[in-house]
């Protein structure tokens, strides 16, 4: 063909790729490996736009520059199946997730395979497979049965541990458990029943079930996490969600706090992730010491990282949920707190945390004690002490903490002078220094202080030196249909696990997908949801897991999917091992990203993968905001006024369909058609046509700016898609999405077939030697194309093909010892037409089996350079003059050049400056 025909090529390699499974992997222990990850998407039924590919694209790119340099590539693709949007779907229409789901995973993988992406759809998984989340259960199950050992610093199965109480009961037991644990002996640990064992037990394990304050919201009937709620709302329907304490399954990954701090150092992550990360663990050293409370037989825990501050402790504050509030408010102001604390408990902790303008509070009637001064101070409840953190509760000290003072100003309460800073002009004092007149602690330096005050708390047995964590441990349930069974049933109100045999424990049948009228989870409609053991039907959870159950080791899977007796084969992770290449969003930093690092260390710690990180090597990738159009309607008519004529009109402007708007240009029939009300309008334009204008928003069907990646196939095909995402700007920023540019890439890739093809459609390629000018064009670009694939810098790779393509049509370049190599450096970026045009040249394998060439500095080295000549001061012309002339020959030849001759106009220069490989300057 002597036209580029991109649907027929896009398609004809598309299907021969995936008839012979081209990138299917295998483990080759001959050739070094490389695992690329893109981040599990949910296939939700808007489909893609072109914004989701973007990171696809990129590590697409990668995978296949790596099989060229003779890597062994595993490039996987999956779904995170699981989730809330497919369970309102089926609340709105009684059409089963299941069903919904497989219909958008459908319309996902026909959208991601239309791209081109060298995925092995062999190893696809979905994590609301039965046979997935079989192992995302059996995990689980490892997880109860395992606890924390602080000395041997990892996991153990907690077989280990109940042969400890055995032999010595649990009071030299260094392992991380519940505060409440109390002290026995072997004798009493063996004497107590079945029962009392598995409560000690449950206060150890890594899973375990407990009361914890959740975001409950009623309308969804379900828990939701933090990143789900938004100013007392949930994000997903706007429903209020309340702060309540609920029975929930959780995970202990403050076990792994330290761990997952300092191994942050082991992976190469964007910064700002781990330092996201960092904030998020939370790590603070300081000290935890009670207060007694005046009149009753209550002491409060608080965590200080400046207990060497305790002389300036103005007032104590509480989180609303504290425990001790009811008792604690006196009735004289219990109407003001319950009333306040009614307010405060619907806002999630994020919003609290982030809100630093909003002061709130109330005084509770009581007081506590200081216990270095015997001084009497008053207990306050406040917004900004979370019951997520700490004790939920503070000492504050406002001459030393931005919040207290802020607090403590609001509500006209005292703040003491420090020795650093001041009070003047009302501002906040700063928090260096110790508190004047304290005394005991006079004089010595901060850490001296700390020292000294931890020790009176432990002479004293009223506090004890600590680390602390911001971080919580994990709630793990949710009380929706669609997600994981919890392998779990209760006997006695107690959990036990099911039996391995009887994985996996299959999602039942319901009615509704609906919480039942005695306001059980879902799962409570499900007839027969008990398990038989023992001679006995035991009532099933009826939670489900949360949405970061199966993609907290999905990476483990696609090493192995088929395995029906592990989760992973010893064989297969150890050869694949971690991630080398993750791509995909920063906004999963503190959810999936910490989870699957807490995941990947338990089954470290387990002997169960080899590894401790999952992933390597992670960019973030920006996202690809909208390019909104804008029509103007005359305002009262139905008119539209074209953009440049519109200050002549009183105009209102409106959004229209991008997909309608070609080069700021209306399609004035499609306009019509797009709408009923439109179907009269009519239109001032400028020379016969009507301009639009633009603006950059974030995609968003409400302002019509939704780009779909297929109507860009469907019009320029897959390979000027790709090739123009990566030519909008670097990966990791965010950029606008502009039909505009993608003409130029368009064009590209038409030029680049006439390099090629013939105008009857026939490969004009020679095997003549080439010239040194086409050498250096090619290697120019090998060795550009190398190092930007090696820094992830693929914009600039697009503009090195054009400039290299542009060099050798200039020089009607035909030979195959250029086109070859050039056909083989492009094929990352676009390998439908490289694929086609390899096939041209003669060959009969895929150029995915081709060697990416070696640049030669042979063919860079520079022999000439262009000189910029000066006249006066302003450059006139510039003359390409061998490198290695004298100055006096540089002189001769720029004057003698017919180029320079012109701007002389016969005049002998007064005086003439060369530097030799940079200018020449000359003065009339």
């Amino acid at each position: 063909m002597a036209d580029y025909n991109f649907r027929e090529v896009e398609q004809k390699w598309q299907s021969y790729w995936e008839a012979i499974g081209q990138f299917e992997a295998q483990v080759d222990s001959t050739k070094p490996k490389f695992y690329s990850l893109d981040m599990f998407p949910y296939p939700s039924g808007a489909g893609l736009h072109v914004g989701h590919p973007l990171g696809y694209i990129a590590s697409d790119i990668v995978t296949r520059y790596k099989r060229l340099k003779g890597f062994n590539v595993l490039h996987p693709m999956g779904y995170d199946s699981f989730g809330l949007p497919a369970e309102q779907y089926a609340i709105q229409t009684g059409q089963h997730p299941a069903i919904t789901t497989e219909e958008n995973i459908k319309r996902y993988t026909e959208q991601l395979k239309r791209i081109g992406f060298a995925f092995d759809w062999s190893r696809e998984v979905r994590t609301s497979d039965p046979a997935y989340y079989r192992w995302t259960q059996w995990i689980f199950m490892q997880l109860f049965e395992s606890y924390y050992d602080l000395e041997a610093d990892r996991a153990m199965p907690i077989q280990t541990l109940t042969a400890t109480f055995e032999k010595d009961g649990n009071r030299d037991v260094k392992a991380v458990c519940d505060e409440d644990v109390d002290v026995f002996s072997a004798e009493e640990w063996k004497a107590f029943d079945q029962t009392r064992q598995q409560q000690i037990l449950l206060k150890y394990r890594l899973t375990f079930l407990a009361e914890t304050t959740v975001n409950w919201c009623a309308a969804l009937g379900t828990v939701l996490s933090n990143d789900e709620v938004k100013d007392g709302f949930s994000e997903r329907g706007g429903h209020p969600v309340e702060r309540k304490k609920m029975m929930q399954w959780s995970m202990r990954i403050t076990a792994y706090a330290d761990r997952l701090l300092r191994d942050l150092e082991k992976v190469d992550w964007p910064e700002p992730v781990k330092e996201m990360q960092r904030n998020w663990i939370g790590r603070s050293t300081g000290a935890e010491m009670v207060f007694q409370v005046e009149g009753h037989d209550l002491q409060i825990k608080v965590f200080t990282t400046r207990i060497d501050t305790i002389y300036g402790v103005t007032y104590l504050a509480l989180a609303p949920e504290h425990e001790y509030v009811p008792e604690l408010t006196t009735e004289r102001e219990r109407e003001t707190v319950d009333a306040y604390v009614a307010t405060a408990k619907n806002r999630s902790e994020r919003d609290r945390m982030s809100d630093v303008k909003t002061i709130s509070g109330a005084f509770t009637g009581s007081y506590a004690i200081n216990p270095f001064n015997g001084e009497r101070i008053q207990i306050w409840i406040a917004d900004y002490v979370l019951a997520g953190y700490g004790t939920g509760a503070v000492m504050a000290v406002p001459a030393h903490d931005e919040r207290d003072y802020n607090f403590a100003r609001h509500f006209n309460l005292e703040i003491r002078q420090v020795i650093e800073g001041s009070m003047e002009n009302g501002s906040f004092p700063g928090k260096g220094g110790t508190i004047m007149n304290s005394g005991f602690l006079d004089g010595l330096e901060m850490q001296d202080a700390m020292d000294k005050a931890i020790a009176f708390l432990e002479n004293k047995k009223i506090g004890k030196g600590k680390i602390q964590y911001r971080m919580r441990d994990a709630i793990f349930t949710r009380q929706r249909y669609w997600g994981e069974p919890l392998p779990v049933y209760f006997k006695d109100g107690l959990p036990y696990l099911v039996s391995e045999k009887d994985l996996p424990l299959i999602l039942p049948d319901v009615d509704k997908f609906l919480p039942t009228e005695e306001g059980e989870p879902p799962l409570g409609r499900a007839k027969n949801w008990t398990y038989h053991v023992d001679g006995g039907d035991y009532p099933l959870e009826m939670s489900t897991m949360p949405g970061w159950a199966g993609s907290s080791w999905y990476f483990f899977r696609y090493m192995d999917p088929k395995n029906e007796h592990q989760f992973v084969s010893k064989e297969a992770e150890k050869y694949w091992g971690s991630v080398d290449l993750y791509i995909g969003g920063a906004e999963h930093a503190t959810g999936h990203l910490l989870y699957s690092r807490f995941w990947t260390k338990f089954l470290f710690d387990r002997g169960f993968v080899s590894i401790e990180e999952p992933f390597s090597k992670m960019i973030n990738q920006g996202m690809i905001q909208g390019r909104s159009n804008f029509v103007f309607r005359k305002k009262g008519t139905n008119t539209f006024i074209s953009a440049g004529l519109r200050d002549e009109h009183e105009t209102v402007p409106m959004h229209v369909d991008v997909n309608i708007v070609y080069n700021d240009q209306l399609d004035l029939e499609a306009f019509k058609n797009w709408r009923p009300d439109l179907a009269d309008a009519s239109f001032v334009l400028e020379d016969g046509k009507y301009f639009c204008t633009a603006e950059v928003e974030k995609m968003s069907k409400s302002k019509y700016n939704v780009v779909n990646p297929d109507d860009v196939i469907e019009r320029y095909g897959a390979d000027t898609l790709r090739l123009y995402e990566m030519f909008l700007g670097p990966l990791e920023q965010f950029k606008p999405w502009n039909t505009n540019g993608i003409d130029g890439v368009f064009k590209f890739l038409r030029k680049l077939w006439k390099l090629y093809v013939d105008t009857s459609g026939n490969v004009a390629i020679s095997d003549e030697a080439p010239s040194k000018e086409e050498l250096k064009a090619l290697h120019k670009a090998i060795k550009k194309v190398e190092e930007d694939i090696d820094r992830y810098s693929f914009n600039t790779s697009v503009s090195t093909f054009m400039i290299c393509v542009n060099e050798l049509s200039a020089l009607k370049c035909s030979k195959r010892a250029i086109l070859e190599p050039l056909a083989v450096i492009l094929s990352p970026y676009a390998p439908h037409i490289a694929e086609e045009l390899w096939q041209m040249m003669g060959h009969e394998k895929s150029i995915i089996h081709a060697s990416y060439p070696e640049a030669k500095e042979e063919y860079l080295a520079e022999d000439t350079h262009e000189y910029p000549v000066s006249i006066n001061g302003k450059m006139r012309v510039k003359i390409n003059l061998p490198l290695g002339l004298a100055k006096e020959e540089i002189e001769k030849q720029a004057l003698e050049s017919d180029a320079l001759q012109k701007w002389l106009e016969g005049k002998v220069p007064k005086k003439v400056i060369v530097v030799p490989g940079k200018i020449v300057n000359i003065v009339l």
